[in-house]
């Protein structure tokens, strides 16, 4: 119960939800008490008046008494229709009450789970699968509503429940009532014994569903991979297995249940016969009447349900404990990336690089070391190098997705871990290496980047103008849909060399004032871009530009060029300053002149 904890700051928040719900439970079990009361009456008028009805036969008398007792019943049976119309409609407004408020509790922390997912950093998703964490968001938290819905519910019910009619059944007779709950201290019992046992399979159940939810999620995202080399059938096997493996931990939990409810309904049946038995004795002795025993026999069923639901509710309780513990796990974590700013600034984009080094948390080997250059405000520079060289690593640090190890990273003077996060972050627009496009229309994708929403008309003008400066314009155009057409998951739809133009497109339409481009040109062909190098010298000359790649061809035109290798700046200075050194950026450019004539020759 401890993790559960977390919600009661939702309780207060709904406080008068509850409350009132707490008032119409209330309510509507004392009209359902009272049916109990009238039948027993009822069947009281009829004992007392049936021997007189008998010791009038022949009389006219008799008639009046047989009139008497028919009216009486059709009296209390109206009264207790209007009593269960009455019960009906306080229920009715009890889970317009609860459930309702668990509906809205469900709504504050999705939406508080998504919010803290989005501010916690790049190094929590990459200890952390996509499948999990859906999971978390959507089937946990799906079980914790069960908890502060139905189980809330039905709690509030049973004490509610049993403080009315066990009060009601000691003001008739205290020694039946005793004999009559003798049973529940077994329950109770019962109840304590599987707890444990209900909360550890419930735990299983949980995690196992996470791995399966992680599996099916990885299949169908690559989907393409797994057809090219059909795997197809050892894919289904594997999911089978999981499926497998998830129907035994949950026949468990079953097994656990199926045996819990009959042994409950023994006990409640067991109540019954003692009714029945202890009773009748105390009719002989004239302790009680037949209406009393009546009305014991209708208060132990109406004690079914509530005691019968309480291992529902127990179960319920269990596993909304286990999920939020998997929840809390995931809300207690902290971003290692937080902005210590509130100030918003103009941000020019210089950008200076001291003595930065870096290296990953489940690495020894350094990401980058000693890196030092500077960038002035308008200026481009270039970033060349091997696949492993740190290129990836100088951009993350730039857009500060992740802290310098050592060293300091200005912008515009200022070290950028004082800068405002998100102010840095919307002045800098970035194509990255790896495209993602969401299952959007082009139009939305390309605008992705505007925070600020302007009427149609302007939105479509620099949407293409963006769109035009990225090499993309005449392709978009050549759909059925044009820039309304649906890129599909991920971008299926489109081509690679398309994806990364449309990804250029929603960083130009920012018009930010620091332009980096992570290798976002390796999918197009030499003609495409030159178009876009083309492009973009125009936009460049507004703003700092950071070019990384692979091809001389993409960084030559830069202000500075340097070259990594293992982590280290081993050159650096312009294209011409490089290839008059002869030395790595030399060899390079040589190499890929070769290539392009080799094509060009076949």
């Amino acid at each position: 119960m401890h993790a559960l904890r977390y919600l009661n700051k939702f309780f207060i928040k709904y406080r008068w939800r509850l409350l009132l719900g707490i008032f119409f439970v209330a309510i509507s079990n004392i009209f359902g008490i009272l049916p109990a009361q009238l039948i027993r009456n009822a069947l009281n008028v009829v004992a007392d008046n049936l021997q007189l009805y008998r010791q009038f036969d022949g009389f006219d008398a008799q008639t009046s008494v047989y009139r008497f007792i028919t009216s009486s019943i059709l009296i209390f049976g109206l009264l207790v229709l209007v009593m269960a119309l009455l019960k009906g409609i306080f229920m009715f407004f009890m889970r317009q009450t609860i459930i309702v408020m668990s509906r809205l509790i469900e709504y504050d922390m999705k939406n508080e789970i998504f919010d803290h997912y989005q501010k916690l950093d790049s190094s929590f998703y990459s200890k952390n699968n996509t499948g999990d964490l859906m999971n978390r968001i959507s089937e946990d938290v799906s079980r914790v509503r069960m908890y502060h819905g139905p189980a809330i519910m039905y709690t509030i019910n049973l004490v509610v429940m049993f403080i009315l009619v066990i009060g009601a059944m000691l003001q008739v007779n205290a020694r039946l009532t005793f004999y009559v709950l003798l049973p529940l201290p077994v329950l109770v019992y019962v109840v304590y014994y599987v707890h444990d046992i209900i909360n550890r399979r419930s735990e299983q159940v949980q995690a196992k569903l996470s791995d399966m939810s992680t599996f099916v999620q990885e299949s169908f995202s690559g989907i393409r991979v797994l057809k090219a080399y059909a795997r197809e059938d050892e894919y289904h096997r594997a999911f089978v297995k999981q499926s497998m493996d998830y129907k035994d931990i949950s026949m468990k939990l079953v097994k656990v249940n199926a045996l819990f409810f009959p042994a409950m309904l023994v006990l409640i049946g067991l109540s019954s016969l003692l009714t029945i038995y202890i009773g009748g004795l105390e009719v002989i002795r004239g302790n009680l009447t037949i209406g009393n025993i009546a009305e014991f026999i209708i208060y132990v069923t109406m004690l079914t349900w509530p005691v019968a639901s309480l291992g529902w509710t127990v179960s319920l309780v269990q596993r909304a404990a286990a999920s939020q513990q998997r929840i809390n796990e995931f809300l207690e974590t902290q971003p290692a990336i937080i902005s210590t700013s509130d100030a918003v600034r103009e941000i020019k984009g210089e950008i200076r690089f001291k003595n930065v080094s870096f290296t990953y948390e489940n690495s020894s080997r350094p990401a980058l070391k000693n890196i030092s250059f500077h960038v002035p405000a308008g200026k481009s520079l270039a970033v060349i190098g091997r696949t492993g060289s740190g290129k990836t690593t100088l951009a993350n640090l730039m857009l500060r997705m992740t802290d310098v190890s050592e060293g300091a990273i200005l912008v515009d003077g200022t070290d950028i871990r004082n800068h405002n996060l998100d102010n840095i972050r919307s002045c800098t627009g970035y194509v990255p290496q790896d495209v993602f496009l969401f299952s959007d229309t082009i139009a939305n994708n390309i605008s992705f980047g505007l925070k600020a929403r302007e009427n149609e008309g302007q939105l479509r003008e620099k949407i293409h103008e963006a769109a035009s400066d990225a090499a993309i314009y005449e392709n978009i155009i050549g759909f059925r849909l044009g820039f309304d057409t649906m890129v599909g998951e991920r971008g299926i739809t489109l081509s690679g060399g398309q994806k990364q133009r449309i990804s250029i497109a929603r960083a130009l339409i920012k018009q930010p004032a620091i332009l980096i481009l992570d290798d976002c040109l390796s999918a197009v062909d030499t003609k495409t871009e030159e178009q876009i190098l083309t492009s973009l010298k125009r936009i460049m000359k507004e703003r700092t530009t950071i070019i990384i790649g692979h091809r001389v061809s993409s960084v030559k035109n830069a202000d500075t060029i340097i070259v990594l290798d293992e982590g280290r700046i081993i050159e650096q200075g312009t294209h011409q300053q490089l290839i008059a050194k002869k030395g790595a950026y030399a060899g390079m450019y040589e190499r890929q002149q070769l290539e392009e004539k080799n094509q060009v020759e076949n």
